[in-house]
């Protein structure tokens, strides 16, 4: 075969280090607009991002071409470096360590995508810890509870 074909739907989640609430009004809409060029400027075509005070969804195209780890590792450093140019108040913005990333099948897009523009309503009631053992049990990702924070 010589061509390669991919389509592969990734989500992923991952929140502001010890879950600090720093994602903030205007910042917010501009760092998800930033983390969507991100993707896009390394062939990872962004579909929606979006989030909430704490942490970020990221639903993109992972491109044939980019390793999933290493779009993560871009875009945490660069976003994490341009939210610290936004004002002085987010000197010490970082990401957690990890992450979590889950592919999403192509019929379930819409519902995702709608999932993310709903996350202010969404945590309302429910914490980003509550959110990601949702997302882990769902996808059955075995984790232990002591190492899934730090």
């Amino acid at each position: 075969m010589g061509q390669s074909l991919v389509n592969n739907y990734i989500h992923i989640i991952f929140s502001t280090k010890n879950r600090e609430v720093l994602i903030q009004p205007p910042h917010e809409t501009e760092l998800h607009t930033y983390i969507a060029g991100i993707c896009k400027n390394i062939d990872c075509n962004p579909v929606k991002v979006g989030g909430y005070s704490d942490h970020v969804h990221i639903l993109c195209m992972l491109s044939k071409n980019v390793a999933l780890v290493d779009l993560i590792k871009n875009i945490k450093a660069n976003s994490s470096k341009w939210m610290k140019t936004r004002d002085t108040s987010l000197s010490n913005f970082y990401w957690q360590d990890g992450y979590g990333a889950f592919s999403v099948n192509p019929s379930e897009i819409s519902k995702v995508i709608e999932y993310i523009e709903n996350q202010h309503e969404h945590h309302k009631t429910r914490t980003f810890q509550d959110e990601y053992r949702m997302f882990l049990k769902k996808y059955n990702v075995a984790y232990d509870e002591r190492y899934l924070w730090d």
